[in-house]
């Protein structure tokens, strides 16, 4: 039975998530680990966790909807993929014994920060090999397997995976990096829907925790949607990454 104390800690950890995820991403480098941190086990921290912050995700695919304009083909060819990969993602998660999670946990947690420290590098090398978009129909075609590649990992763990998927449209797919955002948005979301999904059907969603997480993680959206332009993004992101480092760092010592 989880307590008062516990249900506000998660809470304010979600609001954080939210905030952190609308200003700079990685919010789940915080709130997985609290979960983790109030003796939740890590296979069920990752699915409450998952269900939990799904709203937010749909926030930002709203945000960036004008720049899917002409995009609907990309959307109907990739997100089928997202769809496939999220579920299998979470089938993974349950099929892979608690143990060999939670040894993988700090490693996928280091790799999340990587990911995040790099991001920016990763857009500006996407906006030095992007175009147009008048030549993206076989590039689209070819970036189907590994987005579906990328929604594994997505369904299985999380943290990271808009950076990989706007690496992956990157390579396959000539437009600029406004619009490539938008469309990783709503892969992304499609991605954490499909295995939120998948996850209510388990029995191992710990219902207080994601009601509560998920009304946090939309007031700290909205919240960060307010600030955006009076907090440095950068700045915020690597102290997201500092803090990455840091919890993988003690995960791996604990193992």
């Amino acid at each position: 039975m989880l307590s008062g104390t516990e249900l506000a800690l998660a809470g304010l950890a979600a609001v954080a998530a939210g905030l952190i995820n609308a200003l700079a991403g990685g919010g789940t480098l915080v709130s997985f680990p609290t979960l983790i941190a109030m003796g939740i086990p890590p296979v069920v921290a990752n699915i409450t966790n998952t269900v939990a912050l799904c709203p937010g995700y749909l926030g930002g695919a709203l945000a960036q909807r004008t720049d899917l304009r002409g995009q609907q083909r990309r959307l109907l060819i990739l997100i089928p993929a997202a769809i496939i990969g999220g579920v299998a993602g979470g089938a993974l998660l349950l099929l892979i014994d608690e143990h060999t999670f939670t040894v993988l946990v700090p490693f996928m947690i280091l790799m999340a920060a990587v990911l995040l420290a790099v991001q920016d590098r990763v857009k500006i090398w996407i906006s030095s090999h992007t175009g147009s978009g008048e030549r993206d129909a076989d590039g689209c075609r070819r970036a189907i397997l590994p987005v579906g590649i990328a929604a594994v990992y997505g369904g299985y763990f999380g943290p990271g995976l808009s950076v990989i998927i706007l690496a992956v449209l990157g390579l396959f797919i000539d437009d600029n990096l406004t619009r490539l955002n938008a469309l990783k948005q709503c892969i992304s979301l499609a991605v954490n829907v499909a295995a939120a999904v998948f996850f209510l059907f388990t029995g191992l969603v710990i219902w207080p925790l994601a009601l509560v997480m998920a009304a946090g993680a939309l007031i700290g959206g909205a919240a960060g949607g307010t600030i955006a332009g009076k907090i440095d993004p950068g700045r915020l992101r690597w102290a997201i990454v500092a803090i990455g480092i840091i919890v993988g760092i003690i995960f791996l010592v604990r193992l």
